[in-house]
């Protein structure tokens, strides 16, 4: 047994992985308790008035595809990290967060079931299935093998530099960077206030609300576990703008849309996205590198500024 004898108690109550443990248990919410009947009648009355309904409904389809892919796929990749992990706390705050990252797609699957599919039914068309290839591109699957691969490599090789690099794919990129900046946008886009020829969907809404608030815990952590490499002489702050540096264009590849130009009443624009990401980025990097700098405290990673209602 792995009994750290040098502690008068099991668990540390101050350090980060226990504190966003007990977060995490205080802030539980159920998938199942959301309310998705408003959605099927928003989404059905604006596509019935829609000239090309199904091609816009298929952009629709495609951003809640990949995020419920994403979601079991980050899943599915995160046990190498509480396998390789040490340190009681930080394993324990590691099995809030898988549990989390099983109840986001629990969310996306039911969406899928009982907003989607009924919505096909009514409206007449071909009922879809959310991991049909169609709804993914060759840099959306290239970002998430390179995720697989980094945290895997944690079994055998369990190195400051590889728990480096597997925070930077997991955390800052795939966490930080896409999925925030994904639902900011598509929240924006489908909030109360939203543009006027898009349909105000609160269960997404709400379900968005509840996974980005779990997600600042994950990428806080990351974060934290990051500035420790780096102020302990253990990895080079190099190491990390090589990584995320490297992924960036395969975000803004899943982020792009060559093939449809942009509406204004669609959502954010591409433009305001970037920005947001580019911002949310640069702040996490300074935080991490700067000795001065802190990473945030808990309220503030789970606050989710710059959202409508």
């Amino acid at each position: 047994m792995n009994i750290d004898s040098t502690r008068h108690l099991q668990l540390d109550r101050e350090s980060r992985g226990t504190r966003y443990y007990r977060n995490a248990v205080e802030r539980h919410w159920d998938p199942f308790d959301i309310d998705l009947e408003a959605d099927r009648e928003a989404l059905v009355e604006s596509l019935e008035s829609e000239p090309d309904a199904e091609a816009r409904f298929d952009n629709f389809r495609m951003g809640v595809a990949r995020f419920g892919a994403g979601e079991q796929a980050v899943t599915e990749d995160l046990a190498p990290l509480a396998t390789a992990l040490d340190d009681i706390d930080d394993q324990l705050f590691i099995t809030t967060q898988l549990y989390e990252e099983g109840k986001h797609t629990d969310h996306f699957d039911r969406y899928w079931r009982e907003v989607i599919h009924p919505v096909e039914e009514e409206l007449g068309f071909e009922t879809s299935s959310p991991t049909d290839e169609k709804w993914f591109n060759e840099e959306y699957n290239d970002l998430f093998e390179r995720n697989e691969e980094a945290m895997h490599r944690l079994l055998d090789e369990p190195t400051p530099d590889n728990f480096a690099r597997a925070y930077c794919h997991y955390h800052l990129v795939i966490e930080g960077i896409l999925a925030q900046t994904g639902y900011y946008g598509l929240q924006q886009a489908y909030s109360k206030d939203n543009h006027p020829d898009l349909p105000h969907l609160p269960g997404l809404y709400e379900g968005f609300t509840l996974i980005r608030q779990d997600e600042g815990r994950h990428v806080g952590f990351g974060m934290a576990k990051l500035k420790e490499l780096v102020s302990e002489g253990d990895v080079d702050p190099s190491l990390l703008d090589e990584t995320v540096n490297e992924l960036l264009p395969l975000v803004d590849g899943i982020a792009a849309n060559p093939d449809e130009e942009y509406r204004e009443d669609i959502g954010p624009s591409p433009e305001e996205l970037q920005q947001f990401a580019t911002e949310k980025h640069l702040q996490r990097m300074e935080q991490i590198k700067d000795a001065a700098e802190e990473v945030p405290d808990l309220e503030s990673l789970t606050e989710l500024e710059g959202v409508g209602d």
